[in-house]
């Protein structure tokens, strides 16, 4: 089982650099902040020229974490902005967040994706092998709470919209409204493992999973069907981004026990 999890774990850090080069690529191609496009709301000024900004810093964050190059403070500064868009941009709209899934969604994705990349900076290797510094590990313990609250945030709001889920399974999956249920429980309870510390490594893995599977049955066949559509491209890197984060957050657990050990 553990040899399983080794394998699964590893390629979290390319799904998530690909995602994070996903969205940079639509800030680029598309030259504005759109809906459902993390991690700058669209109602932010800037144009094309703050867009590009955006998309490049994004691109050049996903290389240099792919790569190993300044991989730590690439992905300390990804989610300091991901962190800072949640927080201090959609949080702007905090009656909005309360009150759509779409809001709240889009807050909380962005929230999530940055939670993600401070564990990153954590658990990356390091040229010459240091450590993580003391202000990286309380990074990294913010970025797992974070991360804990979003899924359960997530699995609370598939009960609230239960129908509209089950709706976006594909027709040949049997029991969809079963399905929508069941992976909110999911999403708490591998936020709940997550952020008490139980079986954590193995929850944030089967939530890494979980998304992995979205990806390959849910949005690979959306966007293949709709090479022009920027919400299923942008919705595609989202499910890619969190399934890297999932597995992420495992392997920081991992190398949490193997310290205490």
């Amino acid at each position: 089982m553990n040899r399983l999890l080794n394998l699964l774990l590893e390629p979290g850090r390319y799904f998530f650099a690909i995602a994070i080069a996903g969205f940079g690529a639509e800030y680029i191609i598309y030259g504005q902040f759109r809906p459902g496009l993390p991690p700058v709301p669209p109602w932010i000024p800037g144009g094309a020229v703050m867009s590009y900004v955006v998309g490049a810093a994004l691109v050049v964050a996903a290389v240099s974490i792919a790569a190993k190059a300044k991989a730590r403070l690439s992905a300390t500064l990804l989610g300091a902005l991901f962190v800072f868009c949640a927080v201090c941009l959609h949080g702007t709209h905090a009656r909005a967040i309360l009150l759509s899934g779409d809001e709240r969604t889009g807050a909380f994705e962005a929230l999530s994706i940055g939670a993600a990349a401070w564990v990153l900076a954590a658990t990356v290797p390091a040229a010459g092998g240091a450590v993580p510094d003391e202000a990286a590990r309380k990074f990294a313990t913010a970025g797992r709470y974070l991360f804990a609250i979003s899924m359960i945030i997530f699995g609370v709001q598939h009960f609230m919209l239960a129908e509209f889920i089950a709706s976006l399974i594909p027709g040949w999956m049997p029991a969809r409204l079963f399905l929508a249920y069941f992976t909110g429980v999911a999403f708490i309870a591998a936020g709940l493992a997550i952020a008490t510390g139980v079986l954590a490594r193995l929850g944030s893995a089967l939530l890494g999973v979980m998304f992995l599977l979205w990806v390959l049955l849910l949005h690979g066949p959306r966007v293949a069907a709709a090479l022009r559509n920027d919400d299923e491209w942008a919705s595609l890197f989202v499910a890619l981004a969190i399934s890297g984060g999932g597995f992420i957050i495992a392997q920081g657990a991992q190398k949490k026990t193997n310290l205490a050990r």
